[in-house]
């Protein structure tokens, strides 16, 4: 299977060319997942959309765990070329094609929490990120938690917009109606929400503020880990 996902296919030289491909196999299923969601995704469905049996799929798939993933390796796609961006200007940009990522098929936040093989996409986003670190001053295990952090408030923003259609607007709008009759037991939410939709400016940004605040913490650890050596004092605790 991981021949499959990095590209290692065997060829035969003999015999007609397969009906069936894994681009195509891989294409059917993303748009069953995209449409229906990733639980109406199964070798069965799959291959009735194709048009063959069930047991053809199987000469190119093991089985359903090794299709979730090739549409993960197929939808998720490469990550952007951050070269020559600063550590902090790159992991912005990389948040942001993962979060578009994920809401162009949501189905992907429930499939990368699966047990599956890993393929060269997936880990070319990790290196991405990673690679802009490397060179900070900051620890191995520091930088893998960052990229943790990092996917997290993707992840958390993206399913947010998955479970509602509604923007932040919307909501502001809908509580606004209640707090007009009851303001004087919400005190601090009626004021907040008063000020919020005064500012346009203020709405629908809880992606980039969080990334921002996020980014404005690293960027003081780094600057302070640098500080400190600079000063001989990195090895005081």
């Amino acid at each position: 299977m991981a021949d499959l996902l990095w590209g290692i296919r065997a060829e035969g030289s003999r015999g007609p060319k397969p009906m069936l491909t894994l681009d195509r196999i891989a294409d059917a299923a993303i748009g069953i997942a995209d449409a229906e969601g990733l639980t109406a995704v199964s070798m069965q469905r799959v291959s009735a959309e194709l048009g063959f049996t069930k047991m053809a799929l199987y000469r190119y798939l093991p089985g359903k765990k090794e299709l979730v993933a090739v549409i993960v390796e197929r939808a998720l796609g490469e990550p952007p070329d951050l070269q020559d961006m600063t550590w902090r200007a790159g992991l912005r940009a990389w948040a942001h094609a993962l979060l578009a990522a994920h809401l162009r098929h949501p189905w992907t936040l429930e499939a990368v929490m699966l047990p599956r093989p890993v393929g060269p996409n997936e880990l070319s986003w990790m290196e991405a990120a990673l690679a802009l670190l490397v060179d900070t001053g900051l620890t191995g295990a520091e930088r893998l938690d960052i990229f943790a952090v990092l996917t997290g408030q993707v992840r958390v923003i993206a399913h947010q917009a998955r479970a509602t259609s509604r923007s932040e607007d919307h909501f502001l709008t809908a509580i606004g109606d209640v707090l007009t009759k009851h303001a004087d037991r919400f005190p601090a939410l009626a004021r907040t929400v008063a000020e919020a939709t005064m500012s346009a400016a203020g709405q629908n940004q809880a992606f980039d503020f969080g990334l921002e605040r996020i980014l404005d913490g690293l960027q003081a650890l780094i600057e302070g880990r640098g500080d400190s050596v600079r000063t001989g004092l990195g090895d005081v605790p």
